[in-house]
């Protein structure tokens, strides 16, 4: 019999197989390049997402103070115009104007509420996948 005691537990498992400590430190970098690259990548994509539902609103409002430009600088004389037939030329002006007014109001309301409709611009899928990886990381079972 052998005058050495039985190694303890932990030291009787093998290492044959395993790979060593500065390829497992090479391999988790690599992975955390991975995946940061990734959930840059997924920022990206919805907030992109969110610019363009965004852009419609913004782009009817444009569109609402092109028209009213137009509008102003095209119908104006022409109403007055057709108005001071009636009207003393003063009060026609003012008609015009009021209509046009008007109708730049509702070009503007249609737009805001447009804008309203489009979702908060806070990248809440980037911020769920960041929330589970940070759980995966901790150790935390899903």
């Amino acid at each position: 019999m052998s005058d050495t005691p039985p190694l303890p537990r932990e030291r009787r498992r093998t290492t044959k197989g395993l790979r060593p400590l500065p390829v497992l430190a090479r391999d988790l970098v690599a992975q955390v390049k991975r995946l940061a690259a990734a959930e840059f990548a997924l920022f990206k994509a919805e907030m992109s997402a969110k610019a363009k539902e965004a852009g419609v609103g913004v782009g009817l409002l444009v569109g609402a103070l092109v028209f009213g430009f137009f509008a102003l600088a095209a119908l104006v004389t022409t109403a007055v115009l057709a108005f001071a037939l009636i009207v003393p030329a003063w009060l026609a002006a003012l008609i015009v104007a009021g209509i046009l007014l008007v109708l730049a109001g509702i070009a503007i309301l249609i737009g805001v509420l447009t804008l309203k409709k489009v979702p908060p611009i806070i990248p809440e899928e980037t911020m769920t996948s960041l929330s589970d990886d940070l759980s995966a990381l901790k150790g935390d079972r899903a």
